[in-house]
């Protein structure tokens, strides 16, 4: 029944329209075949209930799984239903006797990815039953995709922003000053919950800071209005500034420096020796606004990306992830430096692994930067 289908019953329904080229490929006993046809059902979005024994593409608009009746295939290829639709996959598996329903999934033209779920008719129905529910459901369907697309956009958008922004955060600059800042601490003497105190205030200014810097940038973004180029523009910087970073540790001498610049240094330790919780709070803010330039690349990058592929206020949430992500391995630190025994340690495995964080550094916003360009823009 199989062989009757494919040799003349699927293609004299087809001839009929036009359609005279066909490329029959044995799945079974061809391997480099099976692969193909997995990649086509892959692209075309197929899910396995919808796969079946016999495949057949037509185009990118027509997939028909299994034996399909005459008189359905009639239906989809007729002008006024063919306009309805932008692809339409039709199952129907059995080979022999009674045959009792049949499947149908589209992506109707008023949307980009197929609605709702694939929809069982029994055999006697009219496909057009299934186009009349996608017409007299237009707004819930075309509203319930667009939700949908968005949270698998959201979906796929959350992991990179959590991973960039803790990564951002394993930070050479920040680190130092903040174990410099707690090890000054312990030899004024301070307790131990004056020391953490100061801690989080620092940390927390830290935060305000990147997010006000962030939410600038996201500003000046909406107002250029070209998201989508300012996303690529921001995966190619964050991987110039890469090189750059892997150029300043491979050659020590390379006139490039992402750093905390020389001048303010001088700044950051006075406000360091008033060792006061307001004082703290402007030293971490100043740390915050000096060490955009040691790794901001990434942080353009991600903030470009958000632009491009999320709403206003659903970005400054994805905003403030990266920020918390951000400023989690400060938190990890300042547990770590409880006492200043682990200071002491601490500092010393910063000084010894700096070129190593350094490293990683550069090499996650090359990386970064490739993910965005190749699967985001």
């Amino acid at each position: 029944m199989c062989a009757e289908y494919i040799k003349n019953e699927l293609p004299a329904d087809l001839q009929k329209w036009g359609i005279v080229n066909f490329n029959k490929k044995d799945y079974v006993n061809v391997r480099t075949n099976r692969t193909e046809m997995n990649d086509m059902m892959q692209n075309a979005e197929i899910p396995l209930d919808l796969q079946s024994h016999i495949m057949t593409f037509i185009g990118d608009k027509y997939i028909l799984g299994g034996h399909i009746p005459t008189a359905m295939i009639e239906e989809i290829f007729k002008p006024e239903n063919s306009a309805k639709f932008k692809k339409i996959i039709i199952y129907q598996d059995e080979m022999h006797g009674d045959i009792k329903d049949y499947k149908v999934w589209a992506i109707p033209m008023y949307a980009d990815n197929f609605v709702d779920e694939a929809k069982t008719y029994p055999i006697s129905a009219n496909i057009t039953e299934y186009f009349d529910y996608l017409e007299n459901n237009k707004d819930t369907l075309k509203n319930s995709t667009n939700v949908n697309n968005k949270l698998n956009q959201y979906r796929s958008l959350l992991p990179v922003v959590l991973v960039s922004g803790f990564l951002d955060g394993i930070n050479p600059c920040a680190f130092a000053v903040l174990l410099f800042f707690i090890a000054f601490l312990f030899s004024l003497k301070k307790t131990r919950g004056s020391v953490w105190k100061m801690g989080l205030v620092y940390i927390g200014a830290i935060f305000l800071a990147y997010f006000l810097i962030g939410l600038g940038i996201t500003k000046a973004l909406l107002f250029a209005n070209a998201p989508h180029f300012m996303a690529e523009l921001g995966a190619w910087l964050v991987i110039i500034l890469g090189i750059i970073n892997l150029l300043g540790i491979l050659f020590p001498s390379f006139p490039i420096k992402l750093r905390i610049p020389t001048a303010s240094k001088e700044t950051l330790r006075n406000w360091m020796h008033k060792s006061t919780l307001p004082a703290a709070f402007i030293l971490g803010f100043l740390v915050g606004l000096c060490t955009f330039p040691c790794s901001g690349g990434i942080y353009v990058a991600i903030i470009g990306l958000l632009a491009a592929r999320t709403t206003y206020f659903t970005g400054l949430g994805f905003l403030a992830l990266y920020n918390i992500m951000f400023v989690v391995p400060l938190f990890i630190i300042l547990i770590l430096a409880s006492n200043k025994y682990a200071v002491e340690k601490l500092t010393s495995w910063e000084q010894m692994e700096s070129k190593k964080m350094k490293y990683i550094s550069a090499l996650t916003m090359i990386g970064l930067g490739a993910i965005i360009l190749i699967f985001f823009t």
